[in-house]
């Protein structure tokens, strides 16, 4: 009989992984949708007897509880500092479930004002053996009253039944909304979804949304952002900056949170650098990357997205930082948190290592306190300590 403490994760490994070792085979985008539909189902009927039952077992499975990783942050209890990066639940369809995977906090989206379809298909691409992705999906989302509808849906409310289920919105600009109007397509946005969400993300910082990232200079930027602070009981705010800036621009930015009192930096996105990758062919269209549109994510940003982390945070140390981008292991995890960021998120080496992933991160993280003598996770950021096995 296979011991319950390993059961779901392989699963996983019996039936998801060989797929995952080819690029071609079962697209990735209907991959995702079929493994979020019956997350769905599960998060909407979480208290069916049968369900509650597995749920109750995964998080036996992949839940780690230690008093020394959890943090307050920002006003925020974060149970842990491993997150489910945004991209992945963009309709909080699986909301209310995420903390049975042993994730300290979620991030819900993109969202955009907007109900849109994206770009077209195919989209997204697998890169397996980098393990990496290719994805230009392009906000594809139901928008933000359908949002608000599938929390209502779940039960989930901001001042009740919240223990240990922390989650962040990840807010985007509509398609077919201009620059020019960029602010008020988010404040639409956040001002339904504010009652339901711990912090907000600015998204920013997309390469698949034309003119997006026009909105990380520092005047369009400020403008955004100052509407947005003057929202009723607006929540902490996180600026998502892309991997492909340069220094400069970075400091620049990390001027502005200074000076508007912004919380803090998500770092980074998806980047449009092709990071060594330029004549890697993609199966499926027959092109190489740097013939292709999209943003590369998983783990070839690992190394850049880890410098921009250490470079912000020598910048000003009070300055919340959230690393993602390339995390696949707790040694990575582990890295980025002692170069400067109190939180970290996953997504692509969470789909290639499997749900195993998160556990294997915390368990490696409380190593690492022990080796150390940490009182808390907390003393590990910026500390620039190395991993030791």
């Amino acid at each position: 009989m296979i011991e319950k403490s390993k059961l779901f994760n392989n699963i996983y490994q019996s039936l998801i992984t060989p797929i995952l070792k080819k690029d071609t085979g079962i697209d990735a985008e209907y991959l995702t949708n079929i493994s979020l539909s019956l997350l769905t189902f599960s998060s909407k009927y979480r208290h069916w007897p049968l369900v509650e039952n597995i749920l109750k077992n995964l998080n036996y499975e992949f839940c780690v509880v230690d008093k020394r990783l959890h943090q307050n942050l920002c006003g925020i209890d974060f149970c842990n500092p491993i997150g489910l990066a945004a991209g992945f639940d963009k309709n909080g369809n699986a909301a209310n479930i995420w903390r049975d995977f042993g994730f300290g906090f979620a991030e819900i989206g993109t969202v955009t004002k907007y109900a849109q379809d994206g770009n077209p298909k195919p989209r997204l691409f697998r890169l397996a053996e980098e393990e990496a992705a290719l994805n230009r999906m392009g906000f594809n989302n139901n928008g933000a009253e359908n949002l608000v509808e599938n929390f209502l849906k779940q039960g989930i409310d901001f001042k009740k039944n919240r223990s240990n289920n922390c989650l962040g919105i990840n807010f985007g600009k509509s398609k077919i909304t201009s620059l020019s109007k960029a602010t008020e397509d988010y404040l639409t946005s956040l001002k339904l979804l504010i009652p339901y969400c711990d912090y907000a993300a600015i998204n920013i910082s997309s390469p698949n949304t034309e003119g997006l990232r026009k909105l990380q200079e520092p005047t369009l930027l400020k403008e955004l952002l100052r509407e947005i602070k003057k929202l009723k009981n607006c929540p902490p705010l996180f600026i998502k900056i892309a991997p492909d800036l340069n220094f400069k621009d970075i400091q620049d930015i990390c001027q502005l949170i200074i000076d508007e009192k912004i919380d803090g930096i998500i770092a980074t996105n998806t980047s449009l650098d092709r990071l060594g990758l330029e004549k890697r062919k993609i199966k499926q269209t027959g092109l190489m990357l740097s013939q292709e549109n999209g943003g590369l994510s998983g783990k070839p940003l690992q190394h850049k997205a880890n410098q921009i982390i250490k470079y912000i945070h020598e910048i000003d140390k009070n300055i919340t930082l959230i690393g993602v981008g390339g995390i696949d292991s707790p040694e990575s995890a582990w890295e980025r948190i002692c170069s400067g960021a109190s939180l970290v998120q996953i997504y692509t080496g969470w789909i290639y290592k499997g749900p195993k992933l998160v556990p294997d991160i915390l368990n490696g993280l409380i190593k690492q306190l022990n080796t150390y003598q940490l009182s808390n996770i907390g003393e590990a950021v910026g500390s620039n300590l190395k991993w030791i096995k």
